[in-house]
């Protein structure tokens, strides 16, 4: 198994550059080029503390999943569907590790944290079948599928999905992508001020990463880079003003984010 990431760092001469790697216990070594086209070895090395983690990738849209976990569809009391149930958030929703969520400008209701495994494809994917997937998944990766719960059923006539988890810096993803990875026997752990509040096993999972990209592939093209959010279990809540929270998965590592204080800076003036 890898570990690939992207990273800021400063060069020798000052300037503040962009790059991506493979970890290698306290180093990164460095590559070249596309992640996903072959990238070649520049032969430098970095120490973990000269560089700052960003996102491992930019999507063009994250493909996040509704009711996916046989455990959360049994404590909502709904039928686990026959084809997974999603929404899409933009890419300008994208955040990396150690990046700020934002609350957004006016609105003062709940914001949610929901903790997740996520798929990064490697490829151009249309139309394939699910013997076939395993050759366009990346890796894989941490996300945080972040709401602002208020406004999901803000209007009785249509519910808002797309708004509600479309917010800038609300598609949290990271610290790293996990080629061979093995998620069968893994768990997500998402904790909310140190305090755990997710723990769940990802076998429990409805539709598998491989169905998942087999399906979606189907409805659109999915491009390198993209991630398709596999859903949350129990476990969800929200997230105060100045919070941080973490997500974990054994083998991928740790995202952490802070909840902005906007509001209670807001207020104050």
């Amino acid at each position: 198994m890898s570990l690939w990431i992207r990273y800021t760092h400063t060069t020798a001469d000052g300037k503040r550059r962009t790059g991506s790697g493979l970890l290698d216990d306290a180093r990164v070594i460095e590559y070249e080029g596309d992640m996903f086209a072959s990238p070649r070895p520049t032969g430098r090395t970095f120490d973990l503390d000269r560089i700052s983690l960003t996102s491992p990738c930019a999507p063009s849209r994250i493909v996040a999943l509704w009711n996916n976990f046989h455990a959360l569809s049994a404590k909502l009391g709904k039928a686990l569907p026959s084809h997974p149930l999603y929404l899409i958030k933009p890419s300008t929703s994208l955040a990396g590790p150690g990046d700020t969520i934002r609350r957004p400008a006016a609105y003062g209701g709940k914001i949610v944290y929901e903790g997740e495994l996520g798929i990064v494809i490697g490829k151009r994917c249309s139309n394939v079948s699910v013997e076939e997937a395993a050759d366009y998944v990346f890796g894989y990766t941490c996300v945080n599928d972040v709401t602002a719960a208020d406004n999901l059923f803000e209007d009785p006539n249509f519910a808002q999905w797309c708004r509600a988890k479309g917010y800038d810096t609300f598609g949290c993803i990271g610290p790293a992508i996990a080629t061979g990875f093995d998620w069968k026997d893994k768990h997500v752990v998402t904790t909310l001020d140190g305090v755990e509040r997710q723990n769940y096993p990802l076998a429990d999972m409805a539709f598998s990463p491989l169905e998942q990209v087999s399906l979606i592939s189907r409805d659109m093209t999915l491009l390198p880079g993209d991630v398709i959010a596999c859903g949350t279990s129990l476990g969800v809540g929200s997230m105060r003003d100045g919070a941080t929270v973490e997500v974990s998965i054994e083998g991928i590592g740790t995202l952490t984010n802070h909840v902005s204080e906007a509001l209670a800076t807001a207020e104050a003036r």
